[in-house]
């Protein structure tokens, strides 16, 4: 039998998700759509899987239906009423149940308000079914994406965007599930050498060793996970489902190298290093830009992946210029020929003429979402680079 899934994750890191589905489970039938992965799998342990293991989405949903999304919210909920909506077969009697809604868009209506409606339906429908707002056993899901809606079982029970190592934290905090798509896009693989010079509270460092390691995010997790609350699930053994997952962990020689100008956030991007698991997997040093060709010898480095300065209102654009020039200036000694320069910043301006000035060419140019917030993730490789 075949079950359909749903991964919620970033505008723009779409087929990353994708990505790193396939590599996680079997999974047929994908389909990339605006913040979503669709795909089939024969064994719903998947999707608790990449509960597990997935350092790109949100959320990871039985899919139940799939609906269209009016700005009017009963022509939305008349479309949710055509669907046949029955989970009886899921829930024992005593079963609590909860319906949540993520509304991204301009609809006549919120969030709350579909979710509350939806909960009508079902109960019409399933008068046995208990509801709560506390302590749910199962959470029905409706997320929504302008014109799109889909209903389905949420099987993490939280948002798996948000690390628990993530402890020491700086302005403006880079999203782990942003952090590992830019490794990903930078095409980080076990055996390079990776190399994050503006390290802040270390999460790209600690993403990139999370991967390299194929160390489970939420390894330190595991009772936090709604799907262990399952009846349809209670013949299974989580203690040898997790042990099964962890065995696969490695011990990679990968070289991840977490650096930055101030003492503060390095001892930052340790701590929550140590938190996550992969301390000692990471080297961490304090050191400024225009050092680098002291600490890495020539051609040595493969990727360099980083969340540099950005500007804002009250910037120092001679400052973050500079820093721009220099970051280039070393990557043109310290990277190998075919090594690349992946950064996410808000504007790419400045990076794109600092990478022109020294001979770097774009490779890749993506749009990406923190939120409502607009972000670019860009990839630079050596003109002379034979790729």
């Amino acid at each position: 039998m075949n079950y359909k899934g749903l991964a919620i994750t970033h505008i723009g890191t779409e087929d990353i998700c994708a990505k790193e589905i396939k590599e996680i489970i079997k999974a047929n039938n994908i389909k990339i759509k605006d913040t979503v992965v669709l795909f089939e799998t024969d064994d719903l342990l998947n999707l608790c899987k990449l509960c597990y293991k997935s350092q790109s989405v949100f959320r990871i949903l039985y899919l139940s239906d799939e609906i269209k999304i009016f700005p009017d919210l009963e022509k939305s909920i008349n479309e949710v009423k055509k669907k046949k909506i029955n989970f009886s077969n899921w829930l024992d009697k005593d079963s609590l149940l909860k319906v949540e809604c993520e509304r991204h868009g301009n609809h006549d209506f919120r969030s709350v308000d579909i979710a509350s409606k939806i909960a009508d339906i079902i109960k019409s429908k399933n008068k046995e079914f208990k509801f709560t707002y506390n302590n749910p056993d199962l959470i029905f899901y409706v997320y929504i994406y302008e014109d799109k809606g889909y209903i389905g079982l949420d099987f993490s029970g939280r948002d798996l965007s948000k690390r628990d190592y993530k402890i020491f934290q700086t302005r403006n905090s880079l999203k782990g599930t942003l952090a590992y798509s830019l490794i990903r896009v930078s095409g980080f693989k076990e055996g390079n050498m990776l190399v994050d010079p503006f390290c802040r509270e270390g999460i790209i460092p600690i993403e990139a060793s999370l991967f390299s390691q194929k160390f489970p995010v939420n390894y330190f997790s595991k009772d936090k996970f709604l799907f262990s609350k399952f009846r349809f699930l209670n013949k299974t053994d989580f203690d040898d489902f997790f042990k099964e997952i962890d065995s696969k962990i490695i011990k990679s020689k990968t070289e991840i190298h977490a650096l930055d100008a101030q003492l503060r956030l390095i001892k930052f991007s340790q701590k929550n290093a140590k938190i996550a698991g992969v301390f000692k997997y990471i080297n961490f040093s304090k050191k400024n830009i225009e050092w680098l060709d002291t600490k890495f010898e020539k051609n040595s480095v493969d990727n360099i992946v980083a969340h540099p300065l950005q500007t804002g209102k009250y910037s120092n654009i001679k400052e973050i210029e500079k820093t721009y020039n220099e970051l280039f200036y070393q990557a043109e000694y310290i990277l190998k020929n075919k090594g690349n320069i992946c950064l996410i910043s808000k504007e790419t301006e400045l990076l794109e003429k600092s990478a022109e000035k020294h001979k770097f060419k774009i490779l890749e140019k993506r749009e990406v979402y923190s939120g409502k917030l607009p972000l670019f993730i860009i990839k630079f490789s050596k003109k002379n680079a034979k790729l």
